[in-house]
C-alpha cells in the first residue's frame, strides 16, 4: 500500500490505504479496524464496474473535523472517460468504521453504476499480526458469516476449557440502501455487497455503510444508529476539542509560535489516543494509550510519563491514569505475569490471547519503573493542582507501592530498585526491566555476562524521587511524620550509594547500570538525562552531565541520542543504542532546567521543534541518530509509532522547561 492513513477515537482505530481500502496487511503496518487488541475488519475493498478503482485523489483529511476523503473512478481512458466518480468519505466513531460513497454521474444521459464492497473479519489478535510467522493454537475456534438483509454479521467464537472464559466477538456490517445482493467469493467468510445504481443525467446517489466492532465481553451488544461520517466526526471533533482546545492553550502560554504549534498537535494526538479504562470502584476513565498500531492500550510507564508531561496543562490525564493503574495494582504472586503485591502494572490488554493467557499481557507487571513513577505522579498531581483528594483516596495503594519497592523491588536487600524476572533473566538488558529493554541496550561489554538483577541508572533516580515525594505526601496529606522520616532517610542513603557506585570519575559521567557483582555498564547513555530530571545528582555532577549531553557525539542537532556516537555499540538506527527519542529528550530538558542550564534547554528544544516541523508538527516515537548536517531533515526510524503518547506529550514538557526563558 502506497499510503497508510489512521482514524482513531476512544480506543478504536482504522488503518486504510490511499483508496480507503483494507487489504489484510500484516507485519510492520497492519491495516484493518481494530478494537480491544483485535482486528474486527480485515478486508474492505471497493470495486467499480468489477475492477479496482483508479485513485484521482488519494485519501486525506482536510482538518480534524473532516472525514478522510478520496476521489475514485472506474477504469477509463482519454477516449472513453469514466462514466461516474465516487467521492469516498470515512470516519471512526462508536467502535465503527463509517463510510459514505457519493456516486456522481459524469454524463448527460442516464448511467448505471455497478458498485461492490468485499468485506471480511479475521478477528486476528494483534500479537498474531505483529509477527509474520507467529502462530497460536486456538482449539475449538470458529469463524462465521451470517448474511442479513442490510449486510453481513461476522462472528468469532472460541469455547474455552472448563474454568476459563469463552470468547465471542462480532463485527456487524450494515448499509443504507441495503445491497441488492450479498455474494460469497470463496470458501472463507468474506462476502461481497453489491449495488446496481441508476444515476440520472449528471445526478448522484449515496451509499452509507457501517462496520461496527462488538468485542467479546463488552456492551452494547448491538450496533449504534448509522450516521454519515461527517455527522459522527462532528461529535468526535467536539469531544477532542473539549480536551485539546480548552485553556490553557499553548499559544496563550508562550510566544514561541513553532513550539506552541508542536504542543497543539501533541494535544490533538493525545485527545485521539484517550482510551477507556476503569478505576478502583469500576468508575469509567479515559487514559492515554501508548500508541498506534501496537499499543492502543494502557501501558504503565508510558501513561505515567505522558501524564507528567501534560500535567501543567491537562491534569485530567493524571487524574485518570493514577486510579486506573491503582485498580490493577498487584495483589498476589504470579510468576507468569510477574505480579507481586503492590507492584504497578506495566501493561493491560483485552485481546483473545491475553484472555486465554497464551500471552501474559492481560495484566503484565514486568517493569521495574512503573511503581516509582506512579508515586512521582501522585505527588506531582497533588502539588500542581492543590487537590489532596486523590492522594487521600489512593493512600493505601501508594503505601503498598512503597512496600513493593523495598521488598520485592530490592531496595532493602540489594540496596537498589533492581528486580528481575522470576527464574533470573541474566546476561541481557531485559534483566533491568527498564524502558531500554532491547537486548544489549545496557552496554556491559561483550565479554561480560551480567549476574543477577541489574540496577539501571535512571530507575534509581525514579526511586529517589518517589521516596522524596512520597515523604512529602506523608507529612502534608497523610499526617504521618514517622513514615515521612523513614522515607527521607532511605532517599538520602540511596543518593549517597548512587554517587559512590554509579559515578565514573574518569569519565565524569554515570554508568548506565550496575549488576549484582558490582560491574558497570560504562557506555555513555541518555539515561543520564533522566537523572537530572529526578534530581538524584548533586549540583556539580548534574551540571557536568547536562553539558556533556550537548556535546556533538550525544546531540545530533535534532535531539540527544540514546547512546553517544563515539561508543563502540552506537548504531544510528538502533532503537536504544543511537536513535533519538523525543520523550527521552523531554525528560532531559526538564532536568536541564532544574540544574539552571538554560542554554542547553534552548538548544535541545530548538532541535526537537525543528524536527516536529519536519514531521508536520507531529513528533514520531523515534528518529534515526544521524547528525543534522548529514541530511536536511531527520532520517526516519523504520518502525516508529505515530501518533505515540509520550512523543505527543514531549512538546508540552519542553514548554514547561522554557516558560519564562523566551518571549
Amino acid at each position: 500500500m502506497t499510503g497508510h492513513h489512521l482514524l482513531v477515537h476512544d480506543g478504536t482505530f482504522a488503518a486504510v490505504n490511499d483508496s480507503g481500502d483494507i487489504t489484510e496487511a500484516r507485519g510492520v503496518s497492519p491495516d484493518g479496524l481494530f478494537a480491544r487488541d483485535a482486528r474486527h475488519l480485515s478486508r474492505w475493498r471497493l470495486a467499480l464496474e468489477g475492477a479496482a478503482p483508479e485513485v484521482l485523489v488519494p485519501a486525506g483529511q482536510a482538518g480534524p473535523d473532516r472525514p478522510l476523503a478520496a476521489v475514485l473512478t472506474p477504469p477509463g481512458s482519454r477516449a472513453e472517460p469514466p462514466a461516474y466518480t465516487v467521492f469516498r468519505e470515512q470516519a471512526v466513531a462508536e467502535r465503527s468504521l463509517l463510510e459514505l460513497l457519493r456516486v456522481t454521474s459524469n454524463r448527460p444521459a442516464r448511467t448505471v453504476a455497478r458498485i461492490a464492497l468485499t468485506v471480511d473479519a479475521d478477528f486476528a489478535d494483534q500479537f498474531e499480526l505483529r509477527f509474520e510467522n507467529r502462530v497460536y493454537e486456538k482449539p475449538g475456534a470458529v469463524r462465521s458469516a451470517l448474511e442479513r438483509p442490510d449486510g453481513v454479521e461476522f462472528g468469532y467464537e472460541r469455547v474455552a476449557p472448563s474454568g476459563e472464559p469463552s470468547w465471542h466477538s462480532r463485527t456487524v456490517v450494515r448499509a443504507v440502501p441495503s445491497p441488492e445482493a450479498v455474494a460469497r467469493p470463496g470458501e472463507g467468510t468474506a462476502r461481497i455487497l453489491e449495488w446496481r445504481m441508476e444515476l440520472p443525467p449528471h445526478g448522484e446517489a449515496e451509499i452509507l455503510v457501517q462496520a461496527c466492532a462488538l468485542p467479546s465481553g463488552t456492551t452494547p451488544s448491538s450496533p449504534p444508529h448509522i450516521r454519515p461520517p461527517g455527522d459522527a466526526l462532528a461529535r468526535v471533533a467536539a469531544d477532542n476539542d473539549s480536551f485539546a482546545g480548552t485553556y490553557p492553550r499553548p499559544r496563550d502560554v508562550i510566544g514561541w509560535t513553532e513550539l506552541a504549534r508542536a504542543c497543539e498537535q501533541g494535544l490533538a494526538d493525545l485527545a485521539g489516543l484517550r482510551a477507556p479504562a476503569t478505576g478502583p470502584d469500576g468508575e469509567p476513565l479515559r487514559v492515554p494509550a501508548a500508541g498506534i498500531p501496537w499499543y492502543l492500550a494502557l501501558v504503565g510507564r508510558d501513561a505515567l510519563l505522558t501524564s507528567l508531561f501534560a500535567l501543567p496543562y491537562r491534569p485530567g490525564l493524571a487524574a485518570a491514569t493514577l486510579p486506573a493503574l491503582a485498580a490493577a495494582q498487584g495483589g498476589t504472586y504470579d510468576p507468569e505475569r510477574q505480579e507481586q503485591p503492590g507492584r504497578i502494572v506495566h501493561e493491560l490488554r483485552h485481546g483473545e490471547l491475553s484472555c486465554f493467557r497464551q500471552v501474559p499481557y492481560g495484566r503484565y507487571y514486568g517493569a521495574v519503573d512503573s511503581t516509582p513513577l506512579f508515586l512521582v505522579l501522585l505527588h506531582a498531581y497533588t502539588e500542581r493542582t492543590s487537590d489532596t483528594g486523590l492522594a487521600v483516596a489512593l493512600e493505601k495503594q501508594a503505601r503498598s507501592a512503597v512496600d513493593w519497592m523495598f521488598r520485592d523491588g530490592g531496595l532493602s536487600g540489594l540496596g537498589w530498585l533492581a528486580c528481575a524476572a522470576p527464574g533470573g533473566v541474566e546476561g541481557t538488558a531485559a534483566a533491568g526491566r527498564s524502558w531500554k529493554d532491547t537486548p544489549g541496550a545496557l552496554c556491559f561489554g561483550r565479554e561480560v555476562r551480567t549476574k543477577g538483577p541489574v540496577a539501571v541508572a535512571e530507575v534509581q533516580g525514579y526511586a529517589y524521587d518517589a521516596l522524596v515525594r512520597t515523604a512529602a505526601l506523608a507529612r502534608t496529606v497523610w499526617e504521618d511524620p514517622g513514615f515521612a522520616g523513614r522515607l527521607e532517610t532511605a532517599a538520602a542513603a540511596l543518593r549517597e550509594r548512587f554517587h559512590r557506585e554509579f559515578w565514573m570519575d574518569g569519565r565524569n559521567f554515570p554508568a548506565q547500570a550496575v549488576d549484582s557483582a558490582g560491574r558497570r555498564a560504562e557506555a555513555l547513555g541518555s539515561e543520564a538525562g533522566h537523572l537530572l530530571w529526578s534530581g538524584i545528582l548533586d549540583r556539580e555532577r548534574g551540571k557536568a552531565v547536562g553539558r556533556r549531553l550537548l556535546e556533538p557525539d550525544f546531540f545530533s542537532g535534532w535531539g540527544i541520542r540514546t547512546l553517544a556516537a563515539d561508543q563502540p555499540a552506537y548504531h544510528p538506527l538502533s532503537y536504544h543504542k543511537g536513535a533519538v527519542r523525543p520523550h527521552d529528550n523531554a525528560l532531559a530538558v526538564l532536568g536541564l532546567a532544574q540544574y539552571g542550564l538554560t542554554e542547553q534547554v534552548l538548544q535541545v528544544t530548538r532541535g526537537l521543534v525543528d524536527a516536529a516541523a519536519a514531521h508536520g508538527w507531529r513528533l514520531p516515537e523515534v528518529m534515526a541518530g544521524y547528525a543534522r548536517g548529514d541530511q536536511p531533515a531527520p532520517v526516519p526510524y523504520p518502525h516508529s509509532c505515530r501518533p505515540q503518547a509520550w512523543a505527543a506529550a514531549a512538546p508540552l514538557a519542553l514548554l514547561t522547561a522554557v516558560k519564562g526563558q523566551v518571549g
